[in-house]
């Protein structure tokens, strides 16, 4: 499990027109290369990585925007946000996945009680939060990697079939007694939310912030293949179930992130709720064995190993991303890169810098 974090030792600089420097909710590595997301963004951001200018172990810099418009025909308008949460980099993809919850409008304190009152009952949806993507990496004339629409050896940018209202993942939910009724329910309530997302082969786990039942948080493990512009669930036996579920114990905690290493699956976790709350890792030894030999529509898993807390403040500095360090970034020991939402003054340098820890573990 993680034992050591270094803090604020990944340095990351923006610019003035980057959306994501204050809710980062995604972050993927390709090479020297970081990707990252926020949830109010319909973007990737690409760093490059610097030398360093101060005590931080690692720097990144130079961001690069890369709209998703630009490379997907987006269910929704072209910048509205796409609230991504998840990414994984696998066979030269990067796949992201939005929210794809419901959001609610909040109470503001210059408002009358009538107001605000009406705002909290007010509920919309974003189309580009249904948005579940596989976008070509590509290395351009000067070997930068870069996302394209298209590339050279055939491989193409695809999304889930689907609109602005629902898509096949939607669809097949919204039937389901365990998450069906939360579709209707923003995701800050406790409501249906998209956070995590790792990749092993065609085969995808969505993690979810919300909903938790009575304590259980989940995972949805679904199969997608190519068919022509779109991404299409494949069916997980020959009974044709399109999705499984994995009930975790996280101590009532909901899925911020995920990511493989090796064998193992980590769980970044933490509040389902608007709250001020312990964010933890946890890990499930063998889940890439315990998945593939799994048979089952739904099944508990409580054997997850020792979890290690995070730090968290009133309203800031909330854990949203976990990846891990290529090798030959992480040295002698084993790296995650831990980015941070609504980073407080402790993680901020100037209008446009802010800082990620780097948790060693075995």
């Amino acid at each position: 499990m993680p034992n050591t974090r270094s803090a604020n030792a990944v340095r990351l600089e923006f610019t003035a027109d980057c959306l994501v420097k204050s809710n980062l909710s995604g972050a993927a590595f390709t090479g020297d290369w970081l990707w990252v997301a926020g949830d109010e963004a319909c973007g990737v951001d690409r760093l490059r990585r610097l030398d360093a200018v101060g005590r931080e172990t690692l720097r990144f810099g130079e961001p690069r925007d890369f709209p998703l418009a630009d490379l997907l025909d987006l269910p929704g308008a072209p910048d509205e946000e796409a609230d991504l949460e998840g990414m994984a980099v696998v066979d030269g993809y990067l796949w992201v996945v939005g929210s794809h919850g419901l959001k609610r409008k909040n109470a503001k304190p210059e408002r009358s009680h009538a107001d605000n009152a009406k705002r909290l009952a007010k509920l919309s949806l974003d189309g580009n939060r249904r948005l579940l993507a596989c976008l070509p990496i590509e290395p351009d004339a000067d070997g930068e990697p870069c996302l394209v629409r298209l590339a050279a050896d055939g491989r193409r940018a695809l999304r889930l079939k689907g609109d602005a209202q629902s898509n096949l993942l939607t669809r097949a939910l919204a039937n389901d007694p365990h998450f069906g009724p939360y579709l209707a329910i923003p995701g800050k309530d406790n409501g249906f939310d998209i956070e995590g997302l790792a990749v092993c082969g065609r085969r995808l786990l969505l993690g979810l912030r919300g909903p938790v039942l009575r304590g259980w948080s989940a995972l949805l493990e679904i199969e997608v293949e190519a068919r022509g512009d779109e991404l299409r669930l494949l069916p997980l036996d020959a009974s044709g179930t399109l999705l499984r579920k994995h009930f975790l114990q996280l101590d009532g905690l909901g899925v911020r992130d995920l990511h493989f290493y090796g064998e193992d699956l980590y769980l970044l976790a933490g509040p389902t709720m608007v709250l001020n709350g312990e964010i933890r890792v946890f890990k499930w030894p063998g889940a890439k064995a315990v998945l593939a030999a799994n048979q089952e529509p739904v099944r508990f898993e409580s054997a997850l190993s020792e979890s290690v807390a995070l730090p968290h403040g009133q309203g800031s500095n909330r854990a949203e991303a976990i990846c891990d360090l290529p090798p030959a970034l992480a040295g002698r020991k084993p790296s995650w890169l831990v980015l941070y939402d609504a980073p407080g003054a402790d993680r901020r340098e100037g209008e446009y810098t802010v800082f990620g820890d780097l948790l060693r573990h075995d």
